[in-house]
């Protein structure tokens, strides 16, 4: 199969798609933001055992407002709505969060849609999208979501003993049968428009190539794995502070049985990101790549942070001190959080700036590079795990390029 083939369908719906871009949708010496991340509830009906938000050093979630309010969701429609004229931005992505998103209900939802679209300009393309734990899909949550163009991602880890072990409801009992309930409606005729794939979170004791295969039985669109979050100061689940490579040879053994498949669909997009980079791309995630993100975060109460993952390194990581109601998005991007913001090799801790390989993996996930001493100043806790997987993954398109060109 042309490695083309293999780069198809890199948009993804969940938090997180596309998240980077090029420099040419910077404005000035400015990123662009495209990417907006709504919170629209700070509660969630899951305790997942590794969420950052409930479980990692940041829990300012404890004093956010439970839902957003009608206000809040009018300034953040507005504030998107400017922002994208006054930059004539072509596309924006606002992804709805939580928490669990779906805990708002169907009617906020729809109001939410209906903000959105009132104050985004036809002239600026809207993708709606919304990352969900799946439990409260149900044929009243989809027709709203299918009125209002929203599309859906969900999350689910596995087949039901692997998922069941770490997302569980609060009383102990273990979601995977409803969310496989809620996915097999969601690919349903009536709302497969709406899917846009599943997320899961590795996790060392469960096998890559069952994994694999249980999220392929859901048929979605676009798969993604995300590596747990971690630092330096809190090394993630396995990663020891060595030469090892658990995740690399976790991931490794997958990207063999997908990419030696027939089709090798549906994508999978760290896969796919990796591989689009080494022929020369540039990668739309925030996880590889050199370009900055473009993702800000709006909480329930209206305040603007970073990207959230960073509340896993500290408490206080994400946060910039401004607030939708008094600030514009301007305002984010000179705010020093961004503008301290790179763009290129350049911008990259010294070590990293000597790999060859960082114009790939671009030092890693920006909060996966911290260490209390040091700050964000470090390549990531990953490292020796993204050196791993890339190296495997440029060998065998190496491999198949000579094999195409006729080398000997």
């Amino acid at each position: 199969m042309p490695l083309v083939r293999a780069v198809s369908g890199r948009a993804f719906g969940d938090r997180g798609p596309r998240a980077r871009q090029p420099s040419s949708a910077a404005t000035g010496n400015r990123l662009a933001h495209t990417d907006f991340v709504v919170k629209i509830h700070s509660r969630c009906n899951l305790a997942c055992t590794y969420c950052y938000v409930y479980e990692m050093a940041d829990q300012s979630w404890k004093v956010k407002p439970t839902q957003i309010s009608s206000t809040v969701i009018r300034k953040t429609a507005a504030r998107i709505g400017e922002y994208a004229e006054t930059h004539g931005l072509s596309d924006v992505r606002v992804i709805l969060h939580g928490g669990e998103p779906l805990l708002v209900g169907p009617k906020t939802l729809g109001y939410i849609a209906e903000q959105m679209r009132l104050q985004v300009k036809p002239s600026t393309v809207l993708h709606l999208s919304l990352q969900t734990n799946g439990t409260l899909l149900s044929t009243g949550s989809l027709d709203v979501l299918a009125d209002s163009g929203i599309s859906v991602s969900v999350s689910v880890d596995g087949d039901e003993d692997d998922h069941d072990r770490r997302r569980r409801y609060r009383g102990g009992r273990g979601s995977y049968r409803t969310v496989a309930a809620g996915i097999e409606l969601l690919r349903s005729a009536r709302y497969r428009s709406l899917y846009r794939g599943v997320l899961c979170t590795i996790d060392l004791r469960n096998d890559p190539l069952r994994t694999y295969e249980a999220l392929l039985a859901f048929s979605p669109p676009q798969m993604d794995f995300l590596l747990p979050h971690g630092n330096w100061t809190t090394p993630p689940p396995g990663r020891l502070k060595d030469a090892s490579t658990p995740y690399a040879d976790w991931l490794r053994s997958m990207f063999d049985h997908w990419y030696g498949s027939a089709s090798r669909q549906p994508g999978v997009r760290i896969f796919t990101e990796i591989i689009h980079a080494l022929l020369g791309g540039t990668p739309r995630s925030e996880v590889i790549g050199v370009e900055p993100t473009s993702i800000v975060v709006v909480e329930t109460d209206g305040t603007i942070e970073q990207v959230d993952a960073l509340k896993s390194a500290y408490s206080g990581a994400a946060a910039t001190g401004l607030n939708v109601e008094e600030n514009s998005f301007d305002d984010v991007a000179e705010h020093s959080a961004f503008a301290s913001q790179i763009p290129g090799i350049e911008g990259l801790p010294n070590t990293c700036q000597a790999c060859k390989l960082a114009v790939v993996c671009g030092g890693g996930y920006y909060p996966h590079r911290y260490q209390e001493q040091t700050g964000f100043n470090n390549p990531s806790v990953y490292c020796a795990d993204l050196q791993a997987l890339i190296g495997h993954i440029r060998n065998r398109i190496m491999s198949d390029l000579s094999k195409v060109r006729g080398d000997t």
